[in-house]
């Protein structure tokens, strides 16, 4: 009642505000069509009938002024301010309370190269003096990728594991860091979301201390926790990195910019804790990854334990098994990782699946600005092998121009940011050239009435069955590593079509290629 008493007495102080006019304030704009002589109005009347539209615009901040100081007394505001407030509580938390991932971390700790006395000895000299000796050689790269998407975080950390394996050295992993809070959650989209989360929420691989193929620890990678327990600040060694060639505008590739580590790891490789100090740069940038300069490591990081031996986390595989129903696999050891011995050839693979990836949001306005930054796909999705290219300058001769630019831009829209008719016509072209696709799974951050148009026409199209991500099943834990369930998925499938531009696409195929699936599986929108 007292709501309902207060909401009246506003609507009435609003109509008494509206109603009364002084006197003063009275006039018409102009005479009556009763006159003879009716005319516009004379200049001194527009300049008086501005006047009056002055003190009338006066009169109305007066009249709000007044209406606030009768209607918000002090407890009115402080119950307006305190129920925003709450209603803010509420909308963040109706998202839900993320993990902190608590268990990951006690099973990170406990990984076997983790165990403090078996990585360092002391022993106390004749001088009295404790002395440390390193079983172990680490290496660190302080100022690693934060604040960014998981996929950037990968193709990062694979390379700087790569010249950790190069060099006989521990790498050292860190978590994935979305904010540098205290805090253990952040807002992100009117919702919380972990400030960081253990790598190995993500991944188990070799870049994630998980096992090498001789099957040493000697070489395992560890935390950051760790090796700021074991390596103490007078025992590191700082690798200066202002020399290295990593500037774009000097046109080193990748395996310079390795050897060039690799040479200066080499000046220090008796020491156990070497760090290299990027000195507030990123030493392996969108210039590198983004372009064909990566290529040049890219078979050999193929081979290596740090792709052949990837896997993702149990946590992420165990989605994939808990919709099995949705994934519909010919045998259900296809959800699994598969021995080498496994009976048969497709082992692993989700026969009759195409993932494809549709990345929407801000793409909307990345891919025009593609345009104007000449870019191409991401240096992995140029590799010579995959079927598909994209190539801007035959587009411009066919239209006989190499000037005006903006006339590329529906070419990158229809392979950066396609529209529904157009992914119906390519994904046609793609079970054409793979008959047994019957499936298929859609990786994408659009809305979901997109998402149900998109599936509406592509099952008008034949496809048998259309899915995507937001139909999985997932509780708090796992909807945080939500987009690498959907690349484990994806690595699986029979056929993948990626977005050439994007890192989550590149980083898919590159899984892909380096668990033995012919580069022909591999296509682009």
């Amino acid at each position: 009642m007292k709501t309902w008493s207060l909401f009246t007495s506003i609507i009435r102080r609003l109509d008494d505000y509206q109603r009364i006019r002084p006197e003063e304030y009275s006039y018409e704009l102009h005479p009556t069509n009763d006159e003879e002589d009716y005319s516009l109005p004379s200049p001194s009347h527009r300049r008086r009938k501005s006047v009056l539209h002055k003190r009338r615009f006066s009169l109305t901040i007066f009249s709000v002024v007044s209406f606030v100081q009768h209607t918000l007394t002090l407890r009115r505001l402080v119950f307006i301010i305190s129920a925003t407030l709450f209603l803010l509580v509420v909308g963040i938390l109706s998202s839900g309370v993320p993990s902190t991932y608590q268990d990951v971390r006690v099973y990170e700790r406990s990984l076997p190269q983790h165990r403090i006395r078996e990585a360092v000895n002391e022993k106390i000299g004749r001088d009295g003096v404790t002395e440390r000796i390193h079983r172990r050689k680490y290496l660190w790269f302080d100022g690693a990728l934060w604040g960014h998407g998981l996929n950037n975080v990968l193709q990062e950390s694979f390379v700087m594991a790569y010249v950790a394996q190069q060099s006989h050295r521990s790498y050292v992993f860190e978590d994935h860091v979305w904010s540098q809070s205290p805090l253990p959650y952040t807002l992100y989209d009117f919702a919380l979301r972990p400030s960081r989360i253990p790598m190995n929420a993500f991944i188990s691989g070799p870049s994630a201390g998980g096992p090498v193929p001789d099957g040493s620890i000697t070489h395992r990678a560890v935390s950051l926790e760790f090796f700021n327990t074991v390596c103490r600040s007078e025992e590191r060694i700082m690798v200066n990195t202002k020399e290295a060639p990593i500037d774009a505008s000097l046109g080193k590739d990748a395996n310079e910019i390795v050897s060039w580590f690799l040479d200066e790891l080499k000046k220090v490789e008796d020491e156990p804790c070497v760090v290299i100090d990027s000195a507030g740069r990123t030493l392996f940038d969108r210039e590198l990854f983004g372009t064909k300069r990566i290529l040049p490591i890219f078979s050999s990081l193929l081979e290596s334990p740090i792709l052949a031996n990837f896997a993702w986390s149990p946590l992420v595989l165990s989605v994939v098994a808990r919709n099995f129903a949705i994934l519909q696999p010919d045998d259900l050891n296809d959800l699994y990782p598969s021995p080498p011995s496994y009976s048969h050839s497709n082992a692993g693979v989700l026969s009759g699946l195409v993932a494809v990836h549709l990345r929407r949001g801000d793409y909307s306005r990345h891919c025009h600005r593609l345009v104007g930054w000449d870019d191409e796909y991401m240096g992995v999705n140029q590799y010579d092998e995959l079927p598909d290219r994209f190539d801007a300058d035959a587009y411009l001769r066919e239209h006989k121009t190499s000037e005006d630019h903006t006339i590329l831009t529906p070419y990158y829209l229809t392979h950066c940011l396609p529209e529904i008719p157009e992914i119906v016509a390519r994904l046609h072209q793609v079970r054409l050239d793979n008959p047994g696709l019957k499936r298929i799974y859609l990786l994408s951050n659009g809305w979901g009435w997109w998402l149900n148009s998109l599936r509406d026409s592509l099952k008008k199209d034949g496809w048998e069955d259309v899915r995507h991500g937001g139909e999985l099943e997932m509780d708090q834990a796992q909807k945080h590593v939500a987009m690498a369930v959907d690349m484990a998925i994806a690595e699986k499938a029979e056929v993948f079509v990626g977005n050439g531009f994007s890192s989550l696409s590149g980083n898919i195929v590159t899984l892909r290629l380096s668990k033995g699936f012919k580069a022909e599986s591999n296509r682009f929108l």
